[in-house]
């Protein structure tokens, strides 16, 4: 096409030149020629940016066609390990299957009564530990009291043996005594005191009785003994008295010297036995 142009282009210049026969020749001060060589020169650039867009078109062609042979291999990636997991999971589940479990909710359920067994046995753990605290913390809190009454049952006993001390009448001491029995009734320092205070207002009888019950409280307290025997003495029952006499002196050395001061033992005193038992100086 464009040879052709240049051709017509040739042929139509002796035409102009003939037909223009009154321009002198020494005017023309430019070449004929720049036209053609601009025109070539836009041609040469038309069919460069004609290349430049095949070229375009050929490389985003390639990149698409890689870009679908990424995919593709992404695609297929994914395709064969998603296979091999669900060939996995086949073989676990067959091996479950093998050993005995058939199901996933055989696994539940067992799982559940394992967990439901271990949550009884550590409930029942910590119920005895519980009931092991409440039980020790019962007895403390006994104890506690308990300790607490006797205190308090010590602090009003010694408070009353400070108003015998006080007491000049025999039967106010008596009526202290049996308050302090009735708080202590084993007390057998009471028992033996209220026996003395008893054989001074002539009660010989209750004070025997409570002698008695003294030693049988305390067999190894002389005081009780001695008590008895005022009470034998008393009833003149002699051989009975030299008997606690000697039990009394065989625990306490030191009532030797109250022998001939105790009055209760003044129809002794002509007694052999009882002579022997008397301290020579």
């Amino acid at each position: 096409m464009s040879k052709l142009f240049l051709a017509i282009i040739f042929l139509s210049i002796p035409v102009i030149l003939f037909s223009n026969s009154t321009v002198e020749l020494d005017t023309i001060e430019k070449p004929l020629y720049k036209p053609f060589i601009e025109r070539y020169i836009l041609d040469e650039i038309k069919s460069l940016r004609q290349e430049n867009e095949r070229l375009k078109a050929q490389v985003t062609i390639q990149i698409a066609e890689a870009k679908l042979e990424s995919s593709d291999r992404a695609i297929n990636y994914t395709t064969s390990t998603i296979n091999n997991i669900f060939y996995i999971i086949t073989a676990a589940a067959s091996l479950l299957v093998l050993v005995g479990w058939r199901s996933l909710n055989d696994i539940k359920k067992s799982l559940k009564i394992d967990m439901t067994k271990k949550v009884e046995t550590l409930t029942a753990d910590y119920e005895n530990r519980l009931r092991q605290i409440e039980i020790k913390m019962t007895e403390r809190s006994k104890v506690i009291m308990e300790a607490q009454q006797d205190i308090t049952n010590t602090n009003s006993i010694h408070s009353l043996w400070m108003r015998v001390g006080l007491e000049k009448s025999e039967e106010d001491k008596i009526s202290i005594y049996d308050e302090i029995l009735n708080i202590k009734p084993d007390d057998i320092e009471a028992l033996t005191y209220k026996a003395d205070a008893l054989l001074e207002i002539g009660e010989v009888r209750w004070a025997l009785d409570l002698s008695n019950t003294a030693i049988e409280y305390d067999n190894g307290y002389s005081l009780a003994y001695w008590q008895r025997a005022c009470a034998y003495a008393k009833l003149d029952k002699q051989t009975e008295a030299l008997k606690d006499i000697e039990k009394a002196l065989e625990l306490s050395e030191t009532l030797q010297d109250e022998l001939l001061k105790e009055k209760h033992f003044e129809n002794l005193h002509d007694n052999k036995a009882f002579k022997l038992l008397i301290p020579h100086s």
